[in-house]
């Protein structure tokens, strides 16, 4: 089976969108055209509230995905949690999809007899390892994530050590809001590796303001931008896989 490329929106904040567009509804339009959109919800001392947390459900829950809220220090390994969450409900999602063309419109996954299941998983399993994965992540560095960022980077560091094992291709970009002279600025241009951010993420200014709707909506940019360049799928094969999701 060809499943194309995985593509994912790693949404890192820690608290509401005050600017711009509806996140929960720019995440739904990213569902649509096969991008996964997972939210993790960073604190640190103090709790986010309740509008927040429905907002990062909101998010995650339209766009496809996954979302987590937890402390700073243990972002590092929720951040490779929620990563690799999100590509096996993805490829679940892809395969309930072809067991019902095969099998009529009510069978999925979970309804199989549990041998069969078993089977299945197995093949999920193999394809998160094989398939290619582009996660464009967006990075909230509002005046309130300020003290946080040195975590984040670290977090982003350990993602791309911990995925480097995978036989797929991994391929990263980073993208903060507020910029410094607009609501998103491009940290990180698409590369296999994040080790590249350790210099950059050290000159990161905090903003007042939270635009995550247009953050989101820029993303979706980018990944229309380099879909329109790639020539490592071929356009069928590509096409299968978003009519799949």
């Amino acid at each position: 089976m060809r499943t194309g490329t995985l593509k994912q929106i790693l949404l890192i904040t820690d608290g509401c969108s005050n600017h711009g567009d509806d996140p929960i509804a720019i995440a739904a339009l990213a569902k649509e055209q096969g991008i996964t959109v997972n939210v993790i919800g960073v604190m640190e001392n103090d709790v986010i509230d309740e509008s927040g947390m429905q907002e990062i459900e909101g998010i995650a829950m339209s766009g496809g995905g996954v979302s987590q809220v937890v402390y700073a220090q243990q972002l590092s390994q929720t951040v490779q949690m929620v990563t690799r969450k999100a590509m096996t409900q993805t490829l679940q999602g892809v395969i309930n999809k072809e067991l019902k063309q095969i099998l009529g419109s009510s069978a999925s996954v979970e309804e199989l007899p549990p041998e069969k299941r078993g089977e299945v998983m197995e093949v999920v399993d193999e394809l998160g390892e094989t398939v290619d994965l582009e996660v464009l992540i967006l990075v909230d560095t509002s005046a309130s994530m300020k003290h946080k960022l040195p975590t984040v980077k670290e977090a982003m560091l350990d993602l791309s050590l911990s995925l480097n094992a995978r036989m797929g291709e991994n391929r990263f970009s980073v993208f903060v809001f507020p910029g410094k002279k607009k609501d998103v600025e491009k940290l990180l241009d698409w590369t296999p590796r994040l080790e590249t951010l350790t210099s950059t993420f050290s000159k990161l200014s905090s903003g007042g303001i939270t635009p995550t709707g247009p953050a989101i909506q820029e993303a979706l940019t980018q990944f229309k931008k380099k879909r329109s360049l790639r020539s490592l799928l071929s356009r069928d094969d590509e096409q299968f896989f978003e009519e799949s999701i």
